[in-house]
Parts: C-alpha cells; sequence; structure tokens
C-alpha cells in the first residue's frame, strides 16, 4: 500500500488486485483513493493463497502498466498469464526467494522456480530487485537483468525525535538497556540466537520483540530454559502510532535473521530512520542496507557470540549509538525515502511502454 499512495500523492490512479484472505474483508472499497479488489482464493497452499481468478479480471482491465509482487508465489504466474493476452506492459517486484518451513522446501520450490515462476519472469516486461547483491545471488533472477531499486519509508513518520518514554514507562524499563526487534515470529528469523545472546549480556538489558508468528511457542520455551523470562518483553501486534514508539524507546536494533527469505529487512530502514544504531544478520540483501561500522554492524549468522558482542560495543557506548544513529538517519533520508524510490519506479514504468 506505501507505493501505492506515493504513485497516488503524483497524481496516478492506482487500483489494487488482491487475495480475500479473510471473509469478513470487503470484495471492493477505496483507501486512500486507492481502489482494493479482493478475490476469493481456490485454495491455501503452504500458507500462501491462490486465487487464479485474477487472470481472468485482468483480462479485462485497462491499464498502462500492471505491477506485481512476489512472493507469495503463482501471483505473478496468473498475471503473466493475463499481460501475455492483453499486451499490457508487465513489471515484478521480487521481494526474495520463496521457501517452506519442512524437509520438501527444495524440490517443491525448484520445481515452481523452473516452472511457474520461470513463465512469469520470461513473460515480464522488468524485474525489480531490492538489492544488487540479492539479485546477483538468486537462482531465479540472477540472469534476467534485474533492476535495483529499494524499499522506502515515510521518513516523517520515522524520526529521531520521536518520543519512547511512554513504553519504557509502560514496561518499567526506565533506566534499562534496550535491544527491539520488530517483524513475524519465524523460524528463519534467528530469534533463537537473540535468546542465546541475552545469556552473555548484562542482566539490566532488556530485549522487547514485537509482533507475533507461529514461532512463539518454541521461542519462549527457550527463554524458560534460560530463565530470562523477566528480560524478554512481548507487547504483541502494536498500532501504526505506538510502533513509532516503541523504536523510539530502543537503544539497539537487532535482526538476526538466518535465511534468504529476509532479502531486504524494512524495518532495518524504521529503525535507522529513527536514529538507531542496527545489528544485521551478513547475509545477502540485507547486508546491503547499511554499511558495517558506519550504520551499525554486521554479525555472523546463527552466532549467537557475535551478535552479544556487537550489541554490547553499542550498548555500553551511548555516545557511539548517537553517532551511529545520525548516519544511519542520513542515509535513509539519502536512499529510502518515497519521493525518491516513486521516481525511480515510474523511470521503469515509462522504460516500458
Amino acid at each position: 500500500m506505501s507505493l501505492s499512495k506515493a504513485l497516488v500523492g503524483k497524481d496516478h490512479k492506482v487500483a489494487v488486485y488482491t487475495s480475500k484472505y479473510e471473509n469478513n474483508l470487503k470484495d471492493h472499497e477505496v483507501i486512500d483513493n486507492i481502489e482494493i479488489h479482493r478475490i476469493k482464493t481456490a485454495m491455501n497452499l503452504f500458507t500462501t493463497p491462490i486465487f487464479p481468478k485474477v487472470k481472468k479480471i485482468l483480462k479485462k482491465e485497462e491499464a498502462d502498466v500492471i505491477h506485481a509482487h512476489t512472493p507469495p508465489p503463482f501471483a505473478e504466474y496468473y498475471v503473466s498469464r493475463a499481460c501475455k493476452r492483453t499486451k499490457i506492459p508487465f513489471v515484478v517486484t521480487y521481494h526474495c526467494d520463496p521457501e517452506i518451513p519442512n524437509i520438501l522446501s527444495t524440490p517443491i520450490t525448484g520445481i515452481y522456480r523452473r516452472t511457474f515462476g520461470y513463465y512469469a519472469l520470461i513473460h515480464t516486461d522488468k524485474i525489480i530487485v531490492h538489492t544488487e547483491t540479492y539479485g546477483a545471488t538468486s537462482r531465479a533472477i540472477w540472469k534476467f537483468d534485474p533492476v535495483i531499486i529499494p524499499s522506502a519509508i515515510d521518513i516523517n513518520r520515522f524520526r529521531p525525535d520521536n518520543d519512547g518514554s511512554v513504553v519504557r514507562k509502560k514496561h518499567g524499563l526506565e533506566g534499562k538497556k534496550v535491544v527491539l526487534y520488530v517483524g513475524r515470529f519465524k523460524y528463519h528469523k534467528g530469534l533463537e540466537y537473540l535468546v542465546e545472546a541475552a545469556t552473555k549480556l548484562d542482566k539490566d538489558t532488556y530485549f522487547i520483540l514485537v509482533g507475533s508468528g507461529d514461532y512463539y511457542s518454541t521461542l519462549k520455551k527457550l527463554i524458560i530454559k534460560n530463565d530470562l523470562q523477566d528480560r524478554f518483553i512481548f507487547p504483541g501486534h502494536v498500532s501504526a502510532d505506538l510502533l513509532t514508539k516503541y523504536y523510539a524507546a530502543a537503544d539497539v536494533f537487532a535482526l538476526p535473521s538466518v535465511l534468504r527469505l529476509e532479502a531486504f529487512g524494512l524495518v532495518i530502514v524504521e529503525a535507522m530512520a529513527t536514529g538507531k544504531p542496527v545489528v544485521i544478520s551478513d547475509i545477502p540483501g540485507v547486508r546491503e542496507v547499511i554499511e558495517d561500522n558506519v550504520h551499525g554492524y554486521l554479525v555472523e549468522p546463527a552466532n549467537s557470540s557475535d551478535l552479544a558482542e556487537k550489541l554490547e560495543i553499542l550498548l555500553k557506548d551511548p555516545k557511539l549509538c548517537k553517532k551511529i544513529g545520525r548516519a544511519g538517519r542520513k542515509k535513509v533520508e539519502e536512499s529510502f525515502n518515497w519521493d525518491k524510490v516513486v521516481k525511480n519506479i515510474l523511470d521503469v514504468y515509462e522504460s516500458i511502454q
């Protein structure tokens, strides 16, 4: 929706077609001058909504450009079929390689990549990927010469002068050191290594994990096993307004992801925009968001000792945190603001018409 809002802000007409993943959602509504069309799903396969009806609907659409996003898979395939028939220029933003959290992941995703996924990509006029390193290392897209355009955030919403005192007061964290994580609780996020890192840090260091997900129960058991339940705080989902306050309340932001499903990490940019140093995994895509030792630190994936060491450096040096935070805010203003990003996307649209 953020891209759609940015395009509408540039006086473009935008319609969004998505799955009706919950029965109580409206089939059609207008939000912020954006038409939202929700299409009934035929099934959910590995938590992926399958809605082939979108192909038939888009064949009747009068558009200058159709822009699909993947994952989730299959959507870009159905859209590519529609665009092939209508001759409407077609753009795909390839967010990351699909993965399935079980032993069948490699064969299933491999089959998809060589069939439905490949069909969609060869019938795409232009592919966008968020970082050069991810585009160069993805077996699905490296040979298609994708355009590199990062994602973006509202830099007026996430600001260094946001006040986090209400969050610290709510959780009794005045005078404490606070590490923040924001995102889903999923197996690929590497949150177990954050728990292990906590065992190596001072007892006055507290961890706020904002979000939810099916990895919560596993995570909670590990926290209890290490007797850390007093130092981990789980606010659940929070409102958009309160989220900015959670970022402001933190001393350091951590994202210890371990798999390619984490291809960019928009939460990293939100933390940087709030003036917070970040400690993130050195994996393709994610590593490109920051410059190591300038905007934060890169750590070896699945290495809790390295994670704890980098967190400790920052938590013990407030002046360094502020210096790095200022550099991060500057990087966001220069590279990850919607004015710049939407201009680059519009240039892609113009190039294929």
